[in-house]
């Protein structure tokens, strides 16, 4: 609409035309129209207290041409990544000739890697003997040893408190939360 009669258009003006000459439903004009100003293809602005709105085809050109402009430039970007590429590949096929010794050293170093892996899967078999390893396990019980005591002492002082609160017999409380006769603190 803005194209074709070259103008400045005020809402009301639209919601009267575009139904007639584009069929568009006077209900979702002011949508669409919203949507085309968020695109970039209507150009709106206040002036006073009314809005106006118009779209120029040589601003669209103009933005056709700057996409033109910057899709050619990736791709001539992306031309020279390319042509580097197919040089780099180039180069480094250089020395990597199909040759009887390559192929030789090929074997050797597939060789020397599965022998890699025997003696990776021999060591963590014995692993639980690496003194880093019991060390480590040490702490681990210690800080689990810790915590096992931290909530056993919770949990005595919530028998303690309920025994204070509401009168329940030791064996009561236990017998209730399953808590076992020998229940005690980790030495």
């Amino acid at each position: 609409l803005c194209f074709a009669q070259k103008d400045v258009f005020q809402l009301k003006d639209i919601e009267k035309i575009a139904p007639k000459e584009k069929g568009i439903t006077s209900m979702s004009v002011k949508e669409i129209l919203q949507s085309l100003v968020d695109d970039g293809m209507v150009d709106t602005d206040r002036i006073g207290t009314s809005n106006y709105f118009w779209a120029f085809p040589s601003k669209a050109l103009h933005a056709r041409k700057r996409k033109l402009d910057e899709l050619e430039s990736q791709f001539a970007e992306s031309s020279q990544k390319k042509e580097a590429l197919q040089k780099s590949i180039e180069k480094a096929k250089i020395g990597r000739e199909d040759t009887a010794e390559r192929a030789a050293l090929i074997e050797e170093l597939a060789a020397l890697r599965q022998k890699k892996e025997q003696l990776k899967a021999e060591i963590d078999k014995y692993r639980e003997c690496d003194p880093d390893v019991v060390e480590e396990m040490r702490q681990t019980n210690k800080v689990a040893k810790e915590a096992v005591n931290r909530w056993t002492d919770n949990i005595f002082s919530i028998k303690s408190w309920a025994k204070r609160k509401f009168g329940f017999e030791e064996s009561r409380i236990d017998k209730s939360f399953g808590i076992p006769e020998d229940f005690d603190y980790i030495d």
